[in-house]
């Protein structure tokens, strides 16, 4: 099965992390998220990808090439401007090798999500539909907007944010198309399939279905997210293909220089950093290049690469990068 991997957003929510690291290249457990999205697709049977890129393309060229160290075909369908959500998946399908009645997975490149993508597929099959969507269920839909549908699962509305949405279920960010219905896309416009695609394919009346499940799900576009991303992988609270995790429950670098009297507690992740004597990091990111000095507590944080914390200084609910960034000895620094 082919699957297009949209990538081509700037991660404006992400800043100051995405100043000069795209969303998906930032590293989750000590890999690019990227890695754990493909090894993802891989393990539910997609064995080619189009990734749609706009923002620095050049580092996932770098980084993804033609698949081979991955194991999967990857070709890159580059945006000289970007075409939002729905552009990008008209302009990847140029690309794309299936036959018109073949399903084509399409998955956001800030979803992290456990939910079984053959399963999803088999659904629309059976189903005939045009496009059938992962809906997740949230607490509070607000934040969102919502995807009604009806008892048997066939969508009737896509909400935007409102204070009183009448589901909790919200677009999670994978779609099945059948391969000829992304033809109906424009090309060379700007388009979002969220906002402008999936409500007119509805009053055209094609058929959209929902595939609903209460797996493990989570939108990494904040730092927040991002962190907590990294905790479940490192604390195995979820699996990923591309990372097993370890009895610490930590991540460390092997290039990272830690000193024997420093504690990383469980759910960190430690990149190829220089951690001081006595200080303690917990639940937090250290990126590459970081020099963390003597008694320095971080707690909660994202500290991206290269920057600099003198000694005594704490952290705590903080995302600062990247180089060029010194914090002050003994200073106190709180999200």
């Amino acid at each position: 099965m082919e699957a297009i991997l949209l990538v081509g957003g700037k991660g404006t929510r992400l800043l100051p992390l995405t100043i000069d690291t795209p969303k998906p290249m930032l590293k989750v457990a000590g890999i690019p998220f990227i890695a754990h999205q493909i090894g993802y697709a891989k393990a539910h049977g997609v064995t080619r990808i189009v990734v749609a890129t706009s923002y620095k393309t050049e580092q996932f060229l770098d980084y993804l090439g033609d698949g081979s160290r991955f194991g999967i075909e990857i070709v890159h369908a580059v945006e000289h401007e970007p075409l939002g959500t729905g552009g990008a998946i008209a302009n990847a399908a140029n690309l794309l090798e299936s036959s018109a009645d073949a399903p084509i997975a399409v998955l956001n490149g800030d979803i992290l999500s456990a939910h079984d993508i053959s399963a999803q597929v088999l659904a629309h099959q059976r189903l005939h539909s045009d496009v059938t969507l992962h809906l997740v269920e949230v607490p509070d839909a607000r934040a969102y907007g919502s995807v009604p549908t009806n008892s048997d699962g066939r969508i009737l509305q896509f909400l935007e944010k409102t204070e009183n949405p009448p589901t909790n279920f919200i677009n999670a960010g994978c779609y099945i198309f059948t391969r000829e219905v992304i033809n109906l896309i424009p090309h060379e416009k700007v388009i979002s399939v969220e906002r402008e695609t999936f409500p007119e394919l509805l009053a055209q009346g094609r058929n959209l279905w929902a595939y609903q499940s209460s797996d493990y799900w989570i939108d990494i576009g904040t730092p927040r997210a991002l962190l907590k991303a990294t905790t479940d992988l490192v604390t195995g609270k979820f699996i990923s293909p591309a990372y097993l995790p370890n009895t610490s429950q930590t991540y460390i670098d092997d290039r990272a220089v830690i000193s024997a009297s420093a504690i990383v507690l469980p759910g960190s992740a430690v990149g190829a950093a220089t951690v001081g004597a006595g200080t303690t990091i917990e639940s937090s990111v250290i990126g590459d290049g970081v020099l963390i000095e003597k008694e320095v507590a971080i707690k909660e944080s994202i500290i991206g690469d290269g920057v600099v914390i003198h000694e005594g200084a704490h952290i705590s609910g903080a995302f600062l990068g990247g180089a060029g960034v010194v914090i002050e000895a003994n200073s106190r620094h709180f999200g």
